[in-house]
């Protein structure tokens, strides 16, 4: 399957924060938009990502104080994507290796959605339980 079909299922939603919003109010939005990540936008580039992860090592490192920081300050510059075209396997190889549980998905270097380890384990559960199915009638039919 390719995350373009994952895309095509569950939408291209992405949840944005801006590099000049403090830590607190991206924590915020974490909470209330029921996500573990935020794809950190400078206008219409991709400066970041930050996780519930990042937020908690900059509370742990700098205490309170961290949280009047701006998040552009605890956020991971180094953003790996996803292209539409990948293969789940791809990805999930790519995830676990940088031990990552999210991707935003650009295409020609414009975010077009973001996928979660969650969508591509659930993706791949699908996948085997429709071949299981399959081979099943296979058999039943034999």
């Amino acid at each position: 399957m390719l995350v373009s079909q994952i895309l095509r299922s569950k939408g291209d939603l992405v949840f944005t924060a801006r590099p000049d919003e403090t830590v607190g109010e991206v924590a915020g939005l974490l909470n209330t938009r029921k996500v573990g990540a935020l794809v950190v936008l400078d206008a219409e580039r991709v400066a970041g990502i930050v996780s519930e992860r990042d937020i908690v090592r900059a509370v742990a490192e700098g205490g309170a104080e961290a949280l009047s920081r701006p998040v552009s300050s605890c956020m991971t510059k180094d953003v790996l994507y996803a292209e539409p075209g990948e293969t789940v396997d791809q990805l999930l190889s790519r995830m676990t290796d940088r031990r990552i549980r999210h991707l935003p998905v650009c295409r020609n270097e414009r975010l077009v959605g973001i996928v979660s380890i969650g969508d591509l384990v659930k993706s791949k559960i699908s996948e085997v339980e429709a071949e299981a199915d399959g081979l099943k009638a296979y058999i039943a039919a034999s």
